[in-house]
């Protein structure tokens, strides 16, 4: 007879606060209820309601027909790297080598890539609040040090030049830049990232990442950072891909632009974890990158629209103060003027998670709390989804907001 002991699981110790994120919750939650019967809306997640081109998906179906269906280089295929490197000539205003680009499964596998490939327990990473949620996961997963900096509304939600030379240290390795941001929609103009630039020239220690994802959906000029500080390109990776701009999340293919000795060690990192990225997407981003390029302005346009439909929408009801976004997708309201309310149900709302709570149960809309973001007081709302219903969301926002007391 074998003893057997049973010993519970334990995390990791780097493991032990990792979670789904915030967002993922509230989309799950939003799925129970409408799993119950119940009509929810939910503007919490940050994926195009249009579809993949056509003509990308042939493309992909042709690959795959004509046997592209082997290991792919890890680092990415030539072709594709070599399109990257002209789409970044054609639309940010500079030429990379392709030995200065990886390709991943998705712009969060070349964050994560690049964190695990550079920080030590004890190294600081600079995160302008708000920000994505899963950077800060990232940080802290690696055993680094998150260091958010409030940037609100007083500031259009960007850094600046003096609260970034404030928080440098000796420990500082990254400052982490995402233009236009989720979940604010801020952008940073060249004027912006040129001061940036100047305090970051004076502390030649700290590398710079620019998340530029929603470069293609935006409302004001967009300027990479690259493009704004060509002088510290030896310091800085640059985070792009397919999902946002050409409707293709469920593709997974991102990529990033960096010297070579740090892209060499994320390859290396890539390599020990999911190795080259899918084939079949890699001809997919090929092909979105090397057609037509007709669709961006016309579906920026269309976000256009619904963000001056939303914000419009949102500056309206009481309690709620909207900047108007440059970019992405979303609206990032403050909400704190609906604090110290008290709901029909005689519950009193104190934080924004109480404000996004009581419009789930209350008004059957799913938002995601400025918290999760790492600013409270204010609320996410995506509005890439349909115009039909955005403004049947926000009529019962309203509504909700209204029955408050």
């Amino acid at each position: 007879m074998i003893n057997r002991i049973n010993h519970p699981f334990k995390r990791s110790d780097r493991a032990a606060n990792v979670q789904l994120s915030e967002i993922v919750q509230i989309s799950e939650a939003a799925a129970r209820l409408r799993a119950e019967g119940v009509d929810v809306l939910t503007f919490g997640t940050g994926e195009p309601d249009f579809p993949t081109p056509d003509h990308v998906i042939d493309a992909a179906h042709l690959a795959a027909k004509n046997g592209q269906t082997g290991y792919p280089p890890t680092q990415g295929t030539p072709v594709l790297r070599a399109a990257i490197a002209a789409d970044a000539t054609r639309f940010s205003g500079y030429t990379p080598e392709a030995s200065e680009i990886i390709v991943s499964t998705g712009a969060k596998q070349v964050l994560s890539n690049a964190f695990q490939a550079t920080v030590n327990p004890g190294d600081e990473v600079i995160l302008p609040a708000p920000y994505w949620t899963s950077y800060a996961d990232m940080v802290a997963f690696c055993e680094a040090t998150v260091v958010p900096l409030e940037c609100g509304a007083v500031t259009g939600f960007r850094l600046t030049p003096d609260q970034l030379s404030d928080a440098i240290t000796a420990d500082t390795k990254w400052l982490m830049l995402n233009t236009p941001g989720n979940p604010s929609g801020a952008m940073y103009s060249r004027a912006d990232l040129e001061a940036l630039a100047d305090v970051l020239r004076a502390h030649p220690h700290v590398w710079i990442v620019a998340d530029e994802i929603y470069q293609h959906i935006t409302y004001e000029p967009f300027t990479s950072f690259r493009a704004a500080a060509p002088d510290l390109a030896d310091r800085t990776l640059i985070v792009n891909g397919v999902s946002k701009a050409y409707a293709m999340t469920g593709w997974r293919l991102g990529w990033g632009i960096g010297p070579i000795d740090l892209i060499k060690a994320m390859v290396a990192v890539q390599g020990q974890s999911t190795s080259g990225a899918s084939s079949i997407s890699q001809a997919a981003a090929l092909a979105a990158l090397e057609g037509s390029q007709n669709l961006l302005a016309e579906r920026a346009e269309e976000f256009r629209e619904r963000r001056d439909l939303v914000v419009g929408a949102l500056n309206a009801m009481p309690g709620l103060n909207c900047e108007v976004p440059g970019g992405a997708f979303y609206a990032f309201p403050d909400c704190s003027g609906v604090f110290g309310k008290t709901t029909p149900q005689g519950e009193v709302l104190e934080t924004d998670a109480d404000v996004c709570r009581y419009i789930l149960d209350d008004a059957h809309v799913a938002l995601v709390p400025g918290r999760a973001f790492g600013l409270p007081g204010y609320f996410r709302l995506s509005y890439a989804y349909a115009t039909a219903d955005l403004k049947e969301g926000c009529r019962r926002i309203a509504q909700a907001l209204t029955e408050l007391t």
